[in-house]
């Protein structure tokens, strides 16, 4: 009899904590509860401590109210120009009604995955390839429109949509790759060719800006040259103007120039100028050695003679109109 009821005592110290269990639930943060009674939607639990009616009232699965990051597979795109495209996306939603997301959707993760494909296809069904790949915000933007638009009801927000990688097929990588490997080098030409023409051109002018220098200078060194000799003989003609001096003396300046005129190895031929004659003539006449010059008449023409008239009449000499007749 003892052993009878402390079994019954056993069962119910577990039913009642069986209850215990079964009636207080604690929800955490950032968590949502479903509670249905008889199979009936109830209330949605919020985080803290909750009360429920044991056998009657069902938690279902709490959910997670934070944003969730999804990465979906790769998934084949065919593009306008009728080329196949893999693309990774990467969803980024938040649950926003647990009583929606429970209720209006099985799978709500699933569902975005798929929608996202759908959506995706469609979108990128209207560009080409080169469009595909450079149109990375305008995609991402079609795609939040389109699923926001369609999760709303499920109770999901999606706040971003990311393309992670668009991969061509490998024969068109290599064709990019060559079209961008001669693009840089046509660049690569050009900015050479650019810069031998810059070059030449600062060349030119420098040597056109070297030469107007040069000619400048050599035209300011030449009149600085012959404003020097100008005022040289300047100076020297005033000299001697201011000393007066006779003819005499400039002959006797004469003679000494002279035999500069010889100086240096390479003087083989000298030749004497004609007022060499006037100037000795000047020296010795105030010297008085030499004899005062005596007028030399001139040869007197020559006349015919008579034995000269007959050697022009005789045979074999001059003929004249005379004789003829």
């Amino acid at each position: 009899m003892d052993i009878a009821i402390a079994i019954v005592l056993l069962v119910l110290i577990a039913f009642v904590i069986i209850v215990l269990v079964r009636s207080v639930r604690i929800i955490p943060q950032a968590r949502a509860g479903v509670v249905e009674r008889l199979g009936k939607y109830q209330r949605t639990l919020n985080p803290g401590l909750t009360l429920l009616i044991p056998f009657v009232d069902r938690l279902l699965p709490l959910l997670d109210l934070r944003e969730q990051v999804v990465s979906f597979p790769p998934q084949p795109v065919i593009t306008e120009d009728n080329l196949v495209v893999s693309i990774d996306t990467v969803v980024y939603f938040q649950v926003t009604d647990a009583r929606a997301a429970t209720y209006e959707i099985a799978n709500y993760i699933q569902a975005v995955e798929q929608l996202t494909t759908t959506t995706l296809r469609n979108v990128v069904g209207g560009l080409n390839l080169e469009e595909a790949l450079t149109s990375r915000d305008q995609i991402n933007g079609q795609l939040r429109g389109v699923l926001d638009e369609a999760t709303g009801r499920w109770g999901i927000r999606v706040s971003r949509v990311e393309l992670k990688a668009i991969d061509p097929p490998h024969s068109i990588q290599d064709s990019m790759e060559k079209q961008m490997r001669a693009e840089r080098d046509r660049r690569a030409a050009i900015l050479t060719a650019e810069g031998t023409k810059q070059s030449a051109i600062l060349t030119a002018e420098g040597q056109r800006q070297s030469s107007i220098l040069k000619a400048e200078g050599d035209a300011k060194a030449a009149i600085l040259r012959a404003d020097g000799e100008a005022q040289a003989i300047q100076k020297v003609f005033d000299a001697i103007h201011k000393g007066n001096p006779d003819p005499k003396l400039l002959a006797y300046q004469y003679l000494q120039t002279l035999p500069k005129i010889a100086e240096g190895s390479s003087n083989k031929l000298w030749i004497i100028p004609s007022e060499v004659g006037d100037a000795l003539k000047g020296i010795g006449s105030v010297l008085g050695t030499g004899p005062a010059p005596v007028p030399v008449p001139a040869p007197a023409p020559p006349t015919a003679t008579s034995s000269d008239a007959e050697t022009l009449a005789a045979p074999g000499g001059v003929d004249t109109p005379g004789s003829q007749a």
